[in-house]
């Protein structure tokens, strides 16, 4: 298909927001369909999948915040005049088709899909079945916005395949595939890693972790921790794990309060050996749980005796999507955010930070635990590859 241009995808992204706010409630209805049918086996998926009037809002938002964005395409990154005459541009380009395979959230189906075709891709979508109904609905309201603007409903397409079809599609796809991003839990990406022939970019998983340094405000530790664990458990920037300073000052207080918090707020709190005397608590059975994410009301507080163990323990164990240290100590925290091995690392914040619309992106793809070509969350001037344009008057070399 020939490219399109930025005037007409910025129609499209428009009369996509209007489509969706005017079929608000259908959205939402065709959604308790969804709701109502799954069997609230994974909390995090329950929670992911449910479409609100909030939902919509964000989805509305979205695509106008999009329509009114530069274009990322075509932007020049490099420009050389050889002695010879020739003039040698680099520009970004297209990555040409996107497929984006997801669980659950049907906000990926305008959020995600809305970025990839501002980018100017033509875009797959491969939903889970949990939100079959909904997805359609929205894909329906795509094609609508591209008709409307005399748009091939090509640009966008629903692929409803089963477990085996799916398969078969990333080992042999009917199509040309130039760019594959899986959104969803460690099953989903390593099923797209063995099969896929084509380039992944990885929304690798969380386990998340909050180190509290010997100089930490207790405090702030405190609320820091709290939202990101409980604020909201599906969400792949949530808090799984926490070491604490063996010489933070009044260190049994502290912990004793943290736990008493998080059991407030239902969390199920797991300590190592050193923490197992305090109440209410499970002790750990296997190291192994060190690297799980859990996207569920469940923590692990285990004690640490520096630093520089923690930046270990933490390089060996997290996901490369975020990491926290706590303290009053910036020139320990540099030293920290410098050795830590993932995506995004904070000083004294929560890490629910870690999105495209927080990190002032306008909305994102995914957020990527690759480090090639983008890490962190991939916003609208990520989703693009480049090209080299040359331009002579006859030089032969």
């Amino acid at each position: 298909m020939n490219p399109l241009s930025i005037e007409k995808r910025n129609l499209v992204l428009r009369a996509m927001a209007k489509l969706v706010g005017q079929e608000r409630s259908s959205i939402i209805l065709t959604n308790q369909a969804d709701l109502q049918a799954y069997d609230g086996a994974d909390l995090a998926m329950e929670e992911r999948l449910k479409v609100d009037d909030k939902k919509v809002d964000e989805m509305i938002l979205s695509l106008n915040q999009l329509a009114s964005q530069a274009d990322p395409v075509g932007v020049e990154r490099f420009h050389f005049v050889h002695d010879n005459g020739i003039k040698v541009i680099n520009k970004t380009a297209a990555f040409g088709t996107i497929l984006i395979i997801y669980e659950s959230r049907p906000d990926v189906t305008i959020e995600a899909g809305g970025i990839a075709f501002k980018s100017g891709n033509k875009i797959l979508l491969k939903g889970g079945k949990e939100a079959l109904k909904s997805n359609l609905k929205i894909v329906d309201l795509w094609h609508q916005a591209l008709e409307e603007n005399g748009v091939s409903k090509e640009w966008v397409e629903y692929l409803n395949y089963n477990r085996a079809e799916t398969q078969a599609f990333l080992e042999k796809p009917t199509q040309k595939v130039d760019l594959i991003v899986p959104r969803g839990g460690e099953k989903l990406i390593e099923f797209v890693k063995a099969h896929a022939t084509c380039p992944v970019i990885v929304s690798g998983r969380g386990n998340n972790f909050v180190y509290v340094h010997e100089r930490a405000d207790t405090d702030l530790a405190l609320k820091v921790i709290l939202n990101a664990k409980t604020s909201k458990i599906s969400a792949c920037n949530a808090v799984d794990k926490v070491l604490i300073d063996s010489k933070l000052p009044n260190f049994e207080g502290f912990t004793a309060i943290l736990i008493e918090e998080l059991k407030e707020h239902k969390v199920e709190v797991i300590v190592d050996d050193s923490l197992k005397s305090f109440e209410d608590t499970e002790t750990l059975q296997n190291e192994d749980i060190w690297y799980e994410e859990f996207l569920d009301y469940k923590i692990v507080i285990g004690t640490i005796d520096s630093e520089e163990n923690a930046i270990k323990k933490i390089n060996k164990y997290c996901g490369g999507h975020s990491a926290v240290i706590i303290t009053r100590d910036d020139k320990a925290a540099q030293e920290f955010m410098e050795a830590i091995d993932a995506a995004a690392v904070y000083q004294n914040a929560s890490t629910r930070f870690t999105d495209g619309g927080q990190f002032g992106l306008g909305g994102e793809l995914a957020i990527s635990t690759d480090k090639l070509h983008q890490r962190g969350p991939i916003g609208l001037q990520h989703l693009v590859t480049n090209k080299w344009y040359v331009y002579g008057d006859g030089q032969i070399r």
